[in-house]
C-alpha cells in the first residue's frame, strides 16, 4: 500500500469550492448561485473563507446547466476583474446535451488554470448516460495539453482510475496528476470510507487527490479525506444541505466548516499560491 498522501501537502489542504453545479435547483434550496453575477459572488465569498480553488458551472437563463460560452465569459471575467486570486476549475460536463466542441470550447477559450476530465462514461442519476467517449477524452487530453490547462482527473469508480492511467500511459495526460475521487452520485461509487480508501490506494504515486461526498455521504468523506491526507471539495453542487433536514446557508459555510476541521487535526487550509505550488500548477 502507498502512502495515502501522495503529493498532497502534509501541512496544509486545498478546499475547492463547487458553488453551484449542474443539477440542484433553486427549489432544492433558494440559496443557490445560478448566474453570473451570483456565482462571481460565491465565490468571492467562499475565497474569503479560504477556497482557494473555485470549480465551475454555469446555468442558461432558466437555470439550466449550460456549457454556454457566453455565460462562461460573463462569469469569469467578473471573478477575474475583481482580481481575485483563487484558482479558476472550469467544467466540461455541465450539460449532458452538448456537443464536444461545446464542451471543449469554454476552458480553450478562456484558459483557466484547471479544467475537468471525467475519465468515463456513466449512467448518471439512473437517468442519463453521462458520455465521455475514448475519442473525446484523446481531445480533451490533447487540447488541454497544447492550451497549458491542468486537467482534474475526476474518478466516480474504479473503471475511471483505470481509464486515467491509460491515458497517463498513452500521454494524454501529463503527471503529475490530479484526481479528484466523487463518491456517492448514482451510478457511481457509493459515498463510504472503504471505497474512499480503496481508491486512494490504487492512485498512481505520482500524483495529488482530494475528494467530495455526494448528499447523506458527504461528511464522512469530508471527515475520512482529511484524515488520509486529501484535499476538500464542498459546495451546493454536491449537497445543498449542510447538515441533516438543514439547508444550507451558503457556499462559504461549507468551506468556513472544513477549515475549522482541518485546524483541529493539524492542517492549515491552502491559500491560492500554496495550491498552485502544491498541485504544480505552471502559471
Amino acid at each position: 500500500m502507498l502512502d495515502t498522501i501522495r503529493k498532497n501537502s502534509k501541512e496544509k489542504v486545498i478546499i475547492t469550492a463547487a458553488v453551484v453545479g449542474a443539477i440542484p435547483s433553486k427549489k432544492d434550496n433558494p440559496n443557490l448561485p445560478t448566474q453570473p453575477k451570483e456565482i462571481a459572488e460565491a465565490v468571492f465569498a467562499c475565497y474569503e473563507a479560504g477556497a482557494a480553488v473555485a470549480h465551475i458551472h454555469v446555468r442558461d437563463d432558466n437555470d439550466i446547466g449550460s456549457m454556454s460560452i457566453e455565460k462562461f465569459t460573463e462569469t469569469v471575467e467578473i471573478i477575474r476583474g475583481a482580481k481575485c486570486p483563487i484558482i479558476l476549475n472550469l467544467t466540461t460536463s455541465g450539460d449532458a446535451k452538448a456537443s464536444h466542441d461545446d464542451r471543449v470550447l469554454p476552458f480553450s477559450t478562456l484558459l483557466p488554470e484547471i479544467a475537468t476530465f471525467d475519465a468515463g462514461t456513466m449512467n448518471w442519476m439512473h437517468s442519463i448516460v453521462f458520455e465521455n467517449s475514448p475519442p473525446f477524452l484523446e481531445r480533451l487530453g490533447r487540447t488541454m495539453l497544447e492550451k497549458g490547462v491542468k486537467p482534474e482527473i475526476e474518478v466516480f469508480d474504479m473503471g475511471m482510475l483505470n481509464n486515467a492511467k491509460y491515458y497517463i500511459k498513452k500521454g494524454f495526460l501529463e503527471e503529475p496528476c490530479i484526481f479528484q475521487i466523487c463518491l456517492g452520485a448514482p451510478g457511481g461509487m457509493e459515498a463510504t470510507v472503504d471505497n474512499l480508501l480503496f481508491v486512494v490506494n490504487h492512485l498512481p504515486e505520482n500524483c495529488t487527490w482530494g475528494t467530495f461526498g455526494i448528499g447523506k455521504g458527504a461528511n464522512e468523506i469530508l471527515l475520512a479525506g482529511l484524515a488520509l491526507g486529501g484535499n476538500i471539495r464542498v459546495g451546493f453542487e454536491d449537497n445543498v444541505f449542510y447538515n441533516k433536514g438543514v439547508l444550507a446557508e451558503s457556499n462559504a459555510q461549507f468551506v468556513a466548516r472544513v477549515g475549522r476541521i482541518a485546524k483541529e487535526v493539524g492542517r492549515e487550509v491552502a491559500t491560492p499560491d500554496e495550491a498552485r505550488a502544491i498541485l504544480g500548477l505552471k502559471k
